[in-house]
């Protein structure tokens, strides 16, 4: 086959997406018998929703979900305050559709994007774990649990933070611990408490931990964050979970009705020392990971996969040369790197849920891949997202939806814009171009 996706989390899923539309034949192996449960990172920025745009799964997004909650602050059982998780924005010059986050238990992003895949042909593997993997200079083998091996053109790592794929290349991840205190996060049911907020329970002493307990919208659910301070045994069992809300609120044992998912979490920060070794590729998790302060772990995965997406299938069709795909950590791994400092810094309060957060400013415009005969400061430049302009009466993201790269031409200059949404190529007319649409496959 072209491509081995390993691990079926929303990276693995919307990179087979991504290459399903082009027509590369895919495979996605989950070691899982299915598709991982639980709310995990259920925070969407307006930047990764313009791609579920794209991937033909925003409408099905936004009806799973919903805004973020205002938070109210609870002290000895009674309200003591209210604020806002994300801070208002200005629009600042980043045009879109999507100005605030969606709120979607993971478990229900998956399942919108494997219905997705399934219905643009592709597959996912359920109970197939990888346990090492080999490559030559023609393609690469994975080797299973089970002993069988399966033989692919190119092997993707979405495995997540404990990726047997880095592991088995030998890539390392520096990093540190964001907080020193593991944190139990559950699905719970607690009938007798509002949804119309976010309820958070400071520390109520010394040593003692916070908690939050979110309404989950769409499901009856509430994520239960507690932080167990000074603790480093974590009694997962809805006993445990329940002691754990008894101890952090004004709430009682019995309230809790249901646990239906438990985990166990440690908020640190680390980062890949590559990306890719020879035909495999690093993504999401595997090549980055992040406190979920801020929302961006998840979203930043995603975005990984959005980039490798159209490299791949240029280079597996023929259209550009292998060397294209070295440009994927070029781009990617800065972006990582400034993201993970981002959410290091709100974990730590050192920084605002604000406009950066959204991930609509983030730009290539560095990249070897942008190039403009004509430099036009303070104007859409090689390597910017190209805002959500409606022009003449058309929505610029109507033309620009789809697979391929789109010819765009503004009163001041001529774009090319990758199938991804940047600008790759700029310039007064499209004169020169010829060479970049070869190095490109455009």
């Amino acid at each position: 086959m072209d491509v081995l996706i390993v691990g079926a989390g929303p990276t693995g899923l919307a990179l087979g997406i991504d290459l399903a539309r082009r027509g590369v034949d895919a495979l996605l192996l989950e070691r899982g018998e299915t598709l991982a449960p639980g709310s995990r990172g259920k925070g969407l920025q307006p930047r990764t929703l313009e791609v579920y745009e794209d991937f033909g799964v925003v409408d099905e997004v936004l009806a799973a979900g919903g805004p973020y909650p205002v938070s109210v602050v609870w002290t000895d059982g009674r309200r003591t305050g209210e604020h806002r998780i994300f801070d208002p924005v200005e629009d600042g010059g980043e045009i879109s559709r999507f100005t605030v986050p969606w709120m979607v238990p993971q478990w229900r992003n998956q399942e919108i994007l494997r219905a997705r895949l399934e219905e643009l042909g592709g597959t996912v593997a359920f109970g197939r774990e990888v346990a090492g993997i080999g490559q030559d200079e023609d393609g690469v083998t994975a080797r299973l649990a089970s002993g069988e091996e399966i033989r692919a053109r190119y092997a993707v790592a979405a495995d997540g933070g404990r990726s047997t794929v880095r592991r088995a290349l030998g890539i390392a991840m520096s990093g540190e611990t964001v907080d020193p205190y593991p944190l139990l996060v559950a699905d719970v049911r607690i009938p007798g408490l509002g949804r119309d907020r976010w309820h958070v329970f400071p520390p109520s002493g010394q040593g003692a931990g916070y908690a939050s307990i979110c309404p989950l919208p769409g499901t009856e659910d509430f994520q239960l964050v507690a932080q167990l301070s000074g603790r480093t045994d974590i009694d997962l069992s809805p006993d445990g979970v329940r002691k754990a809300v008894a101890e952090r609120t004004h709430l009682s044992p019995a309230d809790v009705t249901e646990v239906r998912w438990s985990s166990e979490f440690r908020p640190r920060a680390a980062l890949a020392d590559r990306f890719r070794e020879g035909r495999v590729f690093l993504a999401g998790d595997a090549a980055h990971v992040h406190s979920p302060a801020g929302g961006q772990g998840l979203n930043t995965s995603v975005q990984d996969a959005y980039n490798l997406g159209w490299k791949l299938g240029a280079v597996l069709s023929g259209r550009a040369p292998q060397a294209l795909l070295d440009t994927y950590e070029e781009e990617r791994r800065p972006v990582a790197e400034h993201v993970l400092g981002l959410s290091t810094a709100i974990h730590r309060n050192q920084a605002r849920r604000g406009a950066g957060t959204r991930q609509l400013g983030l730009h290539y415009r560095e990249s070897s891949l942008s190039e403009e005969t004509r430099p036009a400061p303070g104007a859409l430049r090689a390597g910017d997202r190209v805002p959500d302009l409606t022009v003449d009466g058309v929505r610029l993201f109507d033309r620009l939806r789809g697979p391929d790269w789109t010819l765009l031409t503004l009163d001041d200059g001529v774009f090319l814009v990758r199938p991804d949404g940047y600008v790759g190529w700029a310039g007064p007319s499209v004169d020169g171009s010829d060479a970049y649409r070869a190095r490109v496959g455009a």
